[in-house]
């Protein structure tokens, strides 16, 4: 017989499920672009700079490891052509990460363009473009791809792949959990069976089209690309796609691991809750075919659920960064900790809503289990945190650790509500029944009581020493059935049978939906369990984007670097008081760099100025440069007189960058002279 949910219980998941899906729209609505875990830390000549000459290659340096080709560097002339030798160099050691494209000799003058696209070592896609000018600048028409790596169409089917794939490994791996470690009677649920197998065709499906979308999602971006077999060869080669391969080949093994656990196990304990096994000979039998299934299963499943968590850490943030010899571990428990919380909680919700009867019992271990799953994200969350954030205050200047703050504000808030379900728990009473059920039940109460199944409970394959929490058995829920006459002869017989079972059992759900309700213990853990998958939903969303986010330790770096290279290339303005020891010797001179940076075409102004501070002229003004640290100098700066007091040159040339020494020479009469010198750190 076909059961509805109530319209209360309807009503109530509804709403939760609305505030759910709303909370996921905004963060997907809201969410940019997945940004780069490796991240560009320099390159020579430097963004925007202009070389006298044209240098020998372009180099690029990353804050980790990434993967590049022979394409992944490519430099354009004005006119948008290729002049690169189309040959990476590598010039990693250490601990630099470093590439090159060799240029050819002879380059003209203008302004070139670089694009460069590569895999960062945690399998995101990262990309990029600049320019540099070789004598001077000059137009481009060169064309730099304007959608971002892993961005567009692809992007987001790929970051939707990446999130059904984490949910999926949830709902199979702590399904599987909840089953074996909690209720093993679940075995035979067929609402419980459904999640399971949904879970791992989710992951199945998803782990193929991630496969299938690789090569556009770091490559072209082109959703046609999925087909380019050659393409496909080429991932099959990489860390993600060997990970995503692994994924598959297990997934296979899980899926005899599932056809065993609702076959002979399902069956065994059809068996040990009361019901004839025609093919056991004994009990003790039985009760040693049990055990040697769940020992069976229990070992198969961790090697399963542990090698499918590996697929993940061993191609994500853990492999790349601080300590991977630890964090790949680390993440494998907190993968498995979070399966055993979400993935168990979604069987539980399941159980109580559309299953038959769930003991106590089951609840209360489920409870434990939650418990020891918090224990361990806590401890694995604390060192991932650490190792991904590195100080306080990335936690709110950064978009990954405002991401984490709010990861960690949903588990504070599923918790609370876990610590509601357990309250719940603790309160649940035995179920009420009215006088006439207890009549009529009396043989069922006596045999739940006496550590026997009620005939009901066998029937269903559910053991029921306790009280069940969300259901009740069919002696309970029998509704008199309205006196059905025989059916006529004519056509309208069948109508009317068909219409008499409907009513049936209308009135027998009627009666379930009082009976359950009437108990607001059983009615309140219901609520908080869906308030609980609800809010688990949203944490999975914001998981699976922290997972696409670039750490804040290397957004971090990168803005120190960036930070540094801007302020080594501030302009830079020097204030040189002077006295000649003449007549009208004394005054000020006070001097602009502009941008003050080697490389580039720098623009000098010279501005004397009385005691008074009125302009002023003067006879001559000198001005050179000199690093002594490199034996280069002095290389003289002869500005030219632009008007009172106001001295300028155009193209002045510093090499390296470094600290330079400037001397700047003033004469006030043929014999009045002085050289005053400063220091000054070009970028």
């Amino acid at each position: 017989m076909a059961t509805t949910v109530p319209g209360r219980r309807r009503s109530a998941a509804l709403r939760l499920l609305a505030v759910a899906a709303a909370l996921f729209g905004a963060l997907l609505g809201g969410a940019v672009p997945a940004a780069a875990h490796a991240a560009l830390t320099g390159s020579t000549p430097a963004q925007g700079s202009v070389v006298d000459r044209a240098p020998e290659q372009v180099s690029l340096t990353f804050s980790e490891g990434v993967a590049m080709g022979d394409d992944s560097i490519r430099v354009l002339d004005p006119k948008g052509r290729r002049v690169d030798r189309g040959k990476l160099r590598d010039l990693c050691s250490g601990d630099t990460v470093k590439y090159a494209a060799g240029l050819p000799p002879g380059l003209a003058d203008g302004t070139y363009t670089v694009a460069w696209q590569a895999v960062s070592a945690d399998s995101h896609p990262v990309s990029g473009a600049f320019t540099f000018s070789v004598g001077a600048p000059s137009e481009t028409t060169a064309a730099v791809p304007e959608q971002e790596a892993g961005g567009g169409l692809v992007g987001a089917l790929y970051g939707v792949a990446r999130y059904l794939a984490y949910a999926g490994f949830v709902l199979l791996a702590g399904g599987a959990v909840f089953v074996l470690a909690c209720r093993p009677a679940a075995a035979g649920v067929r609402s419980v069976q459904r999640l399971i197998v949904q879970g791992w065709a989710v992951l199945t499906g998803s782990t193929v089209a991630m496969l299938l979308l690789r090569t556009p999602y770091t490559g072209s971006g082109e959703l046609a690309d999925v087909f380019d077999l050659g393409g496909l060869r080429q991932v099959l080669e990489t860390k993600p796609g060997v990970a995503l391969v692994s994924r598959l080949l297990l997934l296979a093994v899980a899926a005899l691991f599932v056809a065993v656990l609702f076959g002979a196990y399902a069956r065994a304990q059809g068996a040990g809750s009361g019901a004839p096994d025609p093919g056991s000979t004994a009990p003790a039998e039985d009760g040693r075919r049990r055990t040697d299934l769940t020992l069976g299963l229990a070992i198969g499943g961790v090697i399963v659920a542990v090698g499918l968590a590996a697929t993940w850490a061993m191609a994500e943030h853990a492999s790349t960064g601080l300590q991977p010899g630890i964090a790949m571990p680390v993440d494998v428990l907190h993968l498995l900790a979070v399966a055993g919380w979400l993935g168990g909680l979604a069987a539980l919700v399941v159980s109580l809503y559309w299953g038959p009867a769930v003991e106590r019992t089951a609840v209360r271990r489920f409870s434990r289990l939650a418990f020891c799953s918090v224990l361990v994200l806590v401890a694995t969350g604390i060192y991932q945190s650490w190792r991904q954030v590195g100080t306080w205050r990335a936690l709110t200047d950064t978009t990954y650790g405002q991401l984490l703050l709010l990861k960690t504000g949903l588990v504070v808030l599923l918790v609370g509500i876990a610590w509601t379900s357990r309250r719940w728990t603790a309160r649940l009473t035995e179920l009420r029944t009215s006088a006439a059920e207890q009549a009529s039940g009396t043989a069922a109460v006596d045999a739940q009581v006496s550590g026997t199944a009620a005939p009901e409970a066998a029937s269903s394959g559910t053991s029921t020493p306790e009280a069940p929490v969300s259901a009740t058995t069919a002696s309970q829920t029998q509704a008199p059935a309205p006196e059905a006459a025989a059916p006529d002869d004519d056509e309208g017989g069948a109508d009317r049978a068909a219409q008499l079972a409907r009513q049936r059992a209308a009135l027998s759900t009627a009666r379930t939906k009082r009976i359950r309700d009437a108990d607001p213990e059983r009615l309140g853990l219901r609520r908080s369990v869906l308030a609980e998958a609800s809010v688990a939903v949203v944490l999975l969303v914001v998981a699976t984007v922290l997972t696409a986010t670039e750490p804040a330790r290397t957004e971090e770096a990168v803005k120190r670097t960036a930070g540094q290279s801007a302020a080594a290339n501030q302009p830079q303005v020097l204030t040189i008081p002077f006295d000649t020891g003449g007549p009208r010797g004394k005054g000020t001179a006070r001097l602009d760099l502009d941008p003050g940076r080697s490389g580039s075409a720098n623009e000098l102004h010279l501005r004397i100025s009385d005691p008074s501070g009125k302009t002023m002229d003067v006879a001559e003004v000198k001005v050179s440069f000199t690093q002594r640290a490199q034996r280069l100098g002095p290389l003289p700066v002869v500005p030219g007189h632009v008007s009172e007091g106001h001295w300028s040159a155009a193209g002045v040339q510093l090499p390296v960058p470094g600290q330079w020494e400037l001397s700047l020479l003033v004469r006030t009469s043929d014999i009045d002279q002085v050289t005053e010198t400063r220091n000054v750190k070009i970028g």
